[in-house]
């Protein structure tokens, strides 16, 4: 890890890069907690964050990767994955470096595992807030997506933007890990439309042994907050891996979760897992155990659980839950509305789908 020189300090001020951090706490003796995630970090005096994007300089908690993005894509919303929320429409979608998280299996590890000190000069630098929300509208994007690595360490970025869509009628998406603090939640959560969040497994250990970090409790929590207190559209991801999250056990729990916490009419994206990483030895998901995952998640009681990551003729579909009626025809990322009304119900019987149009 690169060592914090005040050299650096000033080459990250120069790119725009640097900024005050929020949710920092004084722990005394020149040491700082970080309150952006659930690892909640304490940074000695001259040390770096678990992430590598927060920075204790001279008593004062820095963010190194304001305005520094990686990667940037005019996508689909489809291709977050997110189904219900304004379907058809196209996403500004852009990462920086850095993650909360270490999974075995991460396939963008060269920007989530990153050293932003020491690899900034990679990213294209200062991309203040208007100047993304002018790209986005260039691209003739409805909305703007932070993604790619975990938005969760990006606060002071995100959030700065988020404000800026809001007052410009963009709409704003997370697509995370889950691993922001409730105070995170609290000070972006006005601002933030759709929260996409992956729900690895309901087993602690697979969170500790695949991804380093303790409980999937927190995640769970947060999810929760993200949907009943800030009242967001929230759409999960589970991406089953074979004698890892495969069993029916975990795929039930998980369901059930979904169904009793966040809402039967969620959306859950079950999606194939393909050998990467640590976990190159591993074959990709057998068809038939994501089939059986969408036979459970119907089981115990979400209206709309989808196939990922694999070919499927109707697997990617909205259905009316109640008649059948094709809501949402969908080929790739491409999106085709048939039998929906404009307030998001199915034009047959009038049921409330949960799709935002």
């Amino acid at each position: 890890m690169v060592q914090v020189t005040a050299q650096i300090i000033k080459k990250l001020d120069e790119q725009g890069a640097l900024k005050e951090a929020l949710l920092a706490y004084e722990l005394g003796g020149g040491r700082i907690q970080c309150n952006i995630c659930q690892r909640r970090c304490n940074i000695d005096a001259g040390g770096v964050g678990y992430c590598k994007t927060k920075i204790n300089f001279d008593g004062v908690l820095y963010d190194t990767i304001y305005g520094l993005i990686s990667s940037a894509n005019a996508d689909p919303i489809e291709k977050k994955p997110v189904f219900h929320f304004k379907p058809g429409s196209r996403c500004f979608s852009v990462g920086s470096l850095g993650c909360n998280f270490r999974c075995d299996f991460c396939q963008n590890g060269q920007i989530a595992y990153s050293d932003a000190l020491q690899n900034a000069g990679g990213c294209k630098s200062h991309i203040t807030p208007e100047a993304l929300v002018q790209l986005a509208q260039t691209h003739n994007c409805q909305g703007i997506a932070w993604t790619y690595n975990e938005p969760g360490i990006w606060l002071n970025y995100t959030l700065d933007c988020a404000i800026l869509c809001k007052t410009l009628g963009l709409y704003t998406v997370y697509v995370t890990n889950g691993y922001a603090t409730q105070e995170h939640l609290d000070i972006i959560g006005p601002y933030l439309d759709v929260y996409r969040v992956d729900i690895k497994s309901m087993n602690d250990s697979f969170y500790q042994k695949l991804i380093k970090v303790p409980s999937v409790k927190g995640i769970l929590d947060v999810a929760e907050s993200a949907r009943h207190k800030w009242n967001m559209h929230v759409e999960c991801v589970t991406n089953i891996i074979p004698d890892w999250n495969d069993s029916e056990d975990n795929l039930r729990k998980t369901a059930t979760w979904i169904a009793n916490n966040l809402g039967p009419a969620t959306p859950w994206h079950v999606t194939r897992f393909f050998p990467y990483g640590k976990l190159s030895h591993i074959p990709p998901t057998p068809l038939h155990t994501l089939n059986e995952a969408v036979k459970i998640g119907s089981e115990c009681g979400l209206q709309f659980v989808y196939l990922g990551n694999v070919h499927s003729e109707t697997g990617e579909n909205t259905y009316c839950p109640d008649c059948g009626n094709l809501l949402i025809e969908r080929s790739g990322y491409a999106a085709r509305l048939h039998g929906i009304t404009a307030d998001g119900r199915c034009n047959a019987d009038n049921t409330d789908i949960n799709v935002h149009l």
